[in-house]
């Protein structure tokens, strides 16, 4: 069997919040077998635990965002990437604000974390949820589906309009390709007169030239220029990934998403859980292979 897997020891880190401009404490922690992802959101001596799955979102404008009990955590979709892509089923996510932190606006610094933890394989067989029939969701010229396929493949249209953003694409194929290679490093963006505007208006106040790609009318403003030619289509990959570890299992099948965001992807999510025909639960077998490689599994060895 290919084992579950967690963290192998706690480790912290501290950042800024983008929207509110707060420092955050983070702390990842191991968790138990078949526990999944659970978000733990400290206030003092007491906090709420807030599972990473889909019926907990409450907010998809600009970031994902869980909630429970009137308690919320928003920008959790860069550390959900990460930990979906190096394969860990299993952790405590301690959360001391309402935001994760940004970091660099990639996922890198928190594949760092993972890595720097230690990956422990654990004593029950990995599940998976392997899409069988195809689950779309679409408005206006706004659309992305799910469908069966071996491993898991991520593919997307970017289209702004904006001279280095116009129509366009990228796959991803986690069978072949590493997600700490081809997507960690992708950083969020955004255009500079979105931002002064946002921030006029009290959000993105952690936002910088730090921690996201700002794009004026014509070029990027970033001194050091893009990580990858096309860094915004594959941060969009990366935030795809993220969103849909909400399903709660890595999924096995092909996504395709045009124009897509938060929004769409956590409806994508929601529809195909309503749709028990569309996909199976099954324990990852040895003889998979292309599963086996799908979501950092042949990116990383456990500890």
């Amino acid at each position: 069997m290919i084992p579950q897997r967690t963290l192998k020891h706690p480790i912290r880190c501290s950042g800024i919040g983008l929207h509110s401009g707060h420092k955050v404490n983070l702390c990842l922690k191991p968790a138990a077998v078949d526990s999944g992802i659970v978000f733990h959101r400290l206030n003092g001596n007491s906090h709420i635990e807030i599972p990473a799955i889909a019926e907990y979102v409450t907010d998809t404008r600009m970031c994902t965002t869980l909630g429970r009990d009137g308690v919320h955590i928003g920008t959790v979709e860069h550390l959900l990437s990460a930990l979906a892509g190096l394969g860990i089923d299993n952790a405590i996510i301690e959360v001391d604000g309402a935001e994760v932190p940004i970091m660099d606006g990639s996922s890198a610094p928190f594949v760092f974390l993972i890595q720097c933890a230690g990956i422990s394989e654990q004593s029950k067989a990995k599940k998976v949820m392997r899409i069988v029939n195809k689950v779309s969701v679409q408005d206006g010229d706004r659309k992305c589906s799910l469908h069966p396929a071996q491993g898991f493949k991520v593919s997307y249209l970017l289209d702004y309009d904006h001279p280095l953003l116009r129509e366009r694409a990228a796959t991803i194929d986690f069978a072949s390709q590493a997600y700490t290679r081809e997507v960690a490093r992708a950083r969020t963006f955004g255009f500079l007169h979105e931002i002064e505007a946002l921030q006029k208006a009290g959000l993105a106040l952690g936002g910088s030239l730090e921690n996201a790609i700002v794009l004026d009318a014509f070029r990027v403003v970033n001194e050091g220029g893009l990580r990858y030619e096309d860094e915004c289509v594959r941060h969009k990959i990366l935030d795809t990934v993220g969103d849909l570890s909400l399903a709660r299992y890595p999924l096995v099948g092909a996504f395709e998403g045009e124009r897509t965001g938060h929004d769409m992807n956590h409806r994508l999510v929601s529809a195909l859980l309503a749709d028990e025909s569309a996909w199976r639960i099954e324990e990852l077998q040895t003889e998979d292979s292309a599963v086996q490689a799908m979501q950092g599994q042949a990116a990383t060895q456990p500890a």
